[in-house]
């Protein structure tokens, strides 16, 4: 039987709190297959479009981000966690279950006018998609979809990216949280 991404994708219960079941992808990393697998599909519904940088959100998008950024020639953008990035920024303040949290991009990291396609592992209630998508935004720059590896559809994330006009791909869900 061929695996899917799902299948390199290892569960931890319990984990960061009691009640939570984490979709760990470093199991997925960790394979050249199910890394392969994972970024060719991630890629896939894009092949054949404009894009002219692929931006990651903090940090397991990063790795995923500049894989795709890689595969499809193009630029790659880092959107990180407040206090992270060397140079001016702008930032995007939105909420987390116990606070708020600000996510940063580099002022001068897109041009106006220019695609962008946004990539994480996981696709929960989609705040950090939601910040990394309005910096973009505010730079100019349109984003022409948004990719993940996990989603979690009982957390809503999915229904409020489309809610903002979004294109969401995932590659596998998971019931609960």
């Amino acid at each position: 039987m061929q695996k899917t991404v799902r299948d390199y994708i290892r569960t931890i219960v319990d984990f960061p709190k009691e009640g939570i079941l984490f979709r760990d992808v470093t199991t997925l990393f960790a394979d050249a297959r199910g890394f392969r697998m994972a970024i060719d599909q991630l890629l896939h519904p894009y092949a054949g479009m404009r894009i002219d940088k692929v931006a990651g959100l903090e940090a397991r998008g990063f790795i995923l981000g500049g894989a795709v950024a890689h595969q499809l020639s193009t630029g790659f953008v880092p959107i990180r966690k407040k206090g992270k990035l060397p140079g001016r920024t702008i930032a995007q303040e939105y909420a987390l279950e116990y606070g708020e949290a600000v996510m940063e991009v580099h002022d001068d990291a897109l041009e106006p006018g220019q695609k962008v396609l946004l990539v994480d592992d996981l696709l929960a209630t989609g705040g950090t998609a939601e910040a990394g998508i309005r910096l973009i935004e505010r730079l100019g720059a349109e984003v022409v979809g948004c990719a993940f590896v996990v989603d979690l559809p009982d957390l809503g994330g999915r229904r409020r990216l489309e809610g903002l006009g979004m294109a969401v791909h995932t590659l596998c869900a998971f019931a609960g949280h």
